[in-house]
């Protein structure tokens, strides 16, 4: 794995050799364990996580520890790197804890600077994959409107995510984020009924639950807000992978689809409304590239590439996943066809982390523009 380079004023936006690499191996593993009918078999249930497929992402390949140095027992990868597994994870749209425990849960700990302690150990475990974290905010929490969900460690926070697949959840509250184990006494995790069944809600209720204080209030706002920047810019990347194999499939599918004793995808409509996609989605691989690339090199333009990114990509999703669903036609609209999940996740990931709304009014504060 590559280092984290130095801030850099031009972005590097090609993808290198090593993340080449590491994506091969990412898709051969989801190719492996998470094709389209074992994802869709895994929905049926309230837990589609295969922990077969989480060991092997997260311990086998190394992906869980992208993010964290060498010296806190991790890869000492980068942003660009988990950018890359993400995207796989997107184009497969397979259920896994990546983004909310070795992304946003990794980071929000990094922040703390845990080189010791309770939080140092913790980050450990997430970077070995033995453990995963997830932070107990709603799904659509913005970085720029960080807020305490919680006075103590009581009362129920909604819409979490990925909490049930979660072994630890990082807690702010008004004295401070705590790490508070998920079977730990007067911690219930209740799913909830989400639209994207491949990655699940819960809310999570504590009722004197006792957990272990990471950081002062100063500390952990600052921390959260670390965190949920670094979630927002690679759900970018996410999005990105999501758009790509709705492309791909889609163009497949009407090359092979005939009408009129011609392939539909010959049809001039047709043909423009692919060929305006393919523009969205090249033009969203910018995005989140650079957004990806502004976190790993810790550039002080991240928090607007990041808003850029996600005021962008969100809505290249969405409609990749509704072209895709349309332009298969009949079989688009069925369960055994895995389109809807893709559009379901699509839509799901639209407001996760902030809307697409809040991220354009993010980028008129940070450049100093008017609002829309």
């Amino acid at each position: 794995m590559t280092a984290p380079t130095q801030p850099s004023a031009t972005p590097d936006l090609l993808y290198t050799r090593d993340e080449e690499d590491l994506r091969s191996a990412v898709r051969a593993l989801l190719t492996d364990r998470a094709d389209a009918p074992t994802v869709i078999a895994a929905t049926e249930s309230d837990t589609p996580y295969d922990p077969r497929l989480w060991s092997s992402l997260a311990t086998g390949i190394g992906a869980a520890g992208l993010l964290v140095p060498e010296e806190l027992g991790g890869q000492g990868a980068s942003h660009r790197e988990a950018a890359v597994v993400l995207e796989e994870l997107g184009r497969a749209v397979a259920p896994a804890p990546y983004l909310t425990s070795s992304v946003v849960a990794t980071e929000t700990l990094l922040a703390l600077g845990a080189d010791g302690g309770p939080a140092g150990a913790l980050l450990g475990e997430l970077a070995s994959g033995t453990r995963t974290a997830v932070l107990a905010v709603p799904f659509a929490t913005a970085p720029a409107r960080v807020d305490t969900a919680l006075a103590s460690l009581d009362g129920t926070v909604r819409g979490v995510a990925e909490a049930a697949a979660a072994d630890v959840l990082l807690v702010p509250t008004a004295e401070g984020l705590y790490a508070v184990g998920t079977t730990d006494p007067g911690v219930a995790v209740q799913p909830l009924v989400p639209l994207d069944l491949t990655r699940p809600l819960s809310a999570v209720t504590l009722t004197g639950a006792a957990g272990t204080l990471l950081a002062d209030a100063d500390a952990s706002t600052a921390a959260v807000r670390r965190g949920l920047l670094a979630g927002a810019g690679l759900l970018a990347s996410e999005q990105l992978g999501l758009a790509e194999w709705c492309l791909t499939e889609t163009v497949r599918h009407t090359r092979e689809r005939h009408q009129f004793n011609r392939p539909v995808g010959s049809f001039q409509s047709l043909k423009h409304r692919m060929a305006h996609l393919w523009l969205e989605v090249v033009s969203a691989r910018a995005a989140a590239r650079n957004a990806a690339d502004a976190l790993a090199t810790g550039s002080p333009d991240a928090p607007l590439a990041v808003a850029v990114a996600q005021a962008y990509c969100s809505g290249v999703a969405v409609h990749a996943a509704e072209e895709c669903v349309q332009l298969h036609g009949g079989i688009g609209m069925t369960w055994e066809h895995p389109a809807h999940l893709y559009l379901k996740r699509a839509k799901a990931d639209s407001i996760a982390y902030g809307t697409a709304g809040s991220h354009r009014r993010a980028v008129a504060e940070l450049a100093d523009l008017p609002a829309p």
